[in-house]
């Protein structure tokens, strides 16, 4: 379990499928009312799959300062902001906004981008895989450095793809020194470096058990590396899951997500309800203390 012994269940959704502001407000407001810990969303521009992907995306940070003002409990964030979609100044701006729009409520999920076809769908760059990286790696350094200057500094910093002169670092996020920052993945090498070196929490996304468990260890090797003790770190693991009362229940929701029960219970968490318990108590076993859950949609 967690640092606490609580494991904490956050609702995780996927609006590019086809969601529009007022049913994520539903979800949210469902979130808090039944005791979940948090709602993410993805950042994504493109329907995946054989979905309509109606009535379009929705931006996720635009999203997440409406419901920053319309909840009061609930942890809100991004799984996870491609770090393609926007410079890191503005971002870092934006998410410190929405963090005080929140009262200190706010976590940025930020990777370095993947999705080609939504780059090109709406005119942003998609850079070979070694410049995202290179370009992800100095939009933390800009965005932590920006947040972690004391009030009164300025901040600057001299990179390859971007530049800051004496910005003032403002405005500041509520929580001090900053809002959580998550990164995740499964990458063997440059991921869990970034993981030790930026992150507050590292998430590994939809991946077994074992996988899971695997990835959890290559991010404490690279926090001893780094001279960071391994606790400092929240791990947690994004699962897709359905639950029913009945079989006949749980293979309708699964069905009704492109799936099937069965494979969901093999690669997700699905079945009825003391199956679900089992199977996360079983990531709480290998040091899982978030669980972002969504039913997420068959994707190509």
């Amino acid at each position: 379990m967690g640092h606490d012994g609580i494991m904490r269940l956050r609702l995780f959704t996927e609006p590019q499928q086809g969601a529009d502001y007022t049913t994520l407000l539903q979800v949210a407001r469902a979130t808090e009312d039944l005791g979940f810990d948090a709602f993410f969303r993805s950042d994504h521009y493109l329907k995946m799959g054989d979905v309509s992907g109606l009535p379009g995306p929705t931006d996720a940070w635009a999203t997440l300062a409406g419901l920053a003002r319309e909840t009061s409990r609930i942890r809100l964030g991004t799984l996870v902001t491609a770090a393609t979609f926007r410079y890191p100044g503005p971002l870092a701006i934006t998410v410190a906004q929405v963090d005080q729009m929140s009262g200190g409520r706010v976590e940025l999920g930020i990777g370095a981008g993947w999705f080609a076809a939504e780059h090109s769908a709406y005119g942003i760059p998609f850079p070979d895989l070694g410049e995202r990286f290179a370009r992800y790696e100095e939009q933390l350094e800009v965005i932590t450095g920006l947040w972690d200057v004391p009030d009164g500094g300025t901040f600057s910093f001299s990179g390859k793809y971007y530049t800051v002169a004496d910005s003032p670092a403002l405005p500041k996020p509520v929580q001090r020194p900053r809002p959580p920052v998550i990164v995740g993945g499964i990458g063997p090498n440059r991921t869990p470096r970034l993981a030790a070196r930026f992150a507050d929490e590292y998430n590994v996304p939809f991946a077994s058990v074992d996988d899971t468990s695997a990835a959890f260890g290559r991010v404490r090797e690279a926090c001893a590396a780094a001279g960071r003790h391994e606790t400092s770190m929240i791990y947690s693991a994004a699962q897709t899951v359905c639950c029913g009362r009945t079989r006949a229940e749980l293979d309708r929701r699964a069905a009704a997500i492109g799936q099937k029960a069965d494979e969901l219970a093999e690669n997700g968490i699905a079945g009825l309800p003391d199956d679900v318990v089992k199977k996360i108590r079983k990531f709480a076993e290998i040091g899982a203390e978030h669980i972002p859950a969504g039913a997420r949609s068959a994707r190509p």
